[in-house]
């Protein structure tokens, strides 16, 4: 079994991505792992080159900027990484530049990845998430974050990253997956507030003009982690990866998990999933076979 990893990478030195844990992460499991490394404004790509790590490929890519609406160019520049694969892989697994694979998970992954490996009916296997916010000891418990998304699929041709990234389909159907029995830990909102307002402004300039986002951020110094509408304590395990940074934080931030900030409608529906473990109208990018 062929297992080669894939993500992309543009100014990550910039707004202090975890980008070396996020490939560091899956790099056990692979047998190379594919870096697009997009035209920067910082030392990315001499970044990626100083991990001197022999699966590691990196392409070099210019992004066209001009490409905002829905973030599609995240999505493009995904299909060129995934399209640099070796021809000899059977699975694609995808990391993004602000995801780690937990550990404690690896092997369970790798059971689901020869388990399917010839079965054509399955296209993809299905990850649950876990998103911190503000520190390394709150997670996202609201219907805001997304509790599962696809991070493998087959290496075949047809199969392209969708919208912004998110996901993938097939000629834009949902992909038919498993579950992965594995889980990712995001943490794209975990960062200084001064380096999460840089990666904020950098991240919706693929969404949005410079106009609406210089009148958006104009008397904004630093990032205002207060604005989540609801968090939970978390106590628990973190890739080994990720142990350096998380000893490097160099920030604090408290919350009071009681706090609630969301109308009527969405603590119902909020108060129901924990009763029940059940998301009313949940959004589901894939067929879970």
């Amino acid at each position: 079994m062929f297992i080669s990893g894939f993500t992309i990478a543009r100014n990550v030195v910039k707004a202090d991505y975890p980008i070396r844990e996020a490939i560091y992460s899956i790099l056990p499991l692979c047998d190379e792992v594919i870096v697009a490394v997009g035209k920067s404004e910082d030392s990315t790509l001499e970044f990626i080159k100083s991990f001197n790590e022999p699966k590691i490929k990196i392409i070099e890519t210019i992004w066209d900027d001009a490409l905002r609406e829905g973030g599609k160019v995240l999505a493009i520049e995904t299909d060129k990484a995934k399209q640099a694969i070796n021809p000899r892989a059977d699975w694609c697994l995808y990391i993004q530049a602000d995801e780690c694979l937990d550990d404690r998970t690896r092997d369970n992954l790798k059971i689901q990845l020869e388990k399917y490996q010839n079965d054509s009916n399955v296209e993809g296997l299905l990850f649950d998430y876990t998103h911190f916010f503000g520190s390394y000891n709150y997670r996202g418990d609201s219907r805001n974050w997304y509790r599962h998304e696809i991070r493998v699929v087959k290496n075949w041709a047809s199969i392209h990253s969708y919208k912004d990234a998110q996901g993938f389909r097939i000629d834009g159907r949902k992909l038919k997956v498993k579950k992965a029995n594995a889980t990712i830990f995001h943490y794209g909102w975990v960062k200084n507030p001064e380096l999460q307002l840089e990666k904020l402004k950098q991240a919706r300039k693929l969404w949005h003009s410079d106009e609406f986002l210089e009148k958006e951020y104009e008397n904004m110094q630093v990032y205002d982690f207060d604005q989540v509408d609801s968090l939970e304590k978390y106590n628990g395990h973190h890739p080994e990866v990720m142990k350096a940074r998380i000893a490097a934080q160099n920030w604090n931030f408290r919350f009071d998990t009681s706090k609630k900030n969301m109308p009527f409608k969405k603590k119902l529906l909020y108060k129901i999933e924990k009763l029940t473990g059940i998301r009313i109208g949940e959004y589901k990018n894939y067929k879970l076979l």
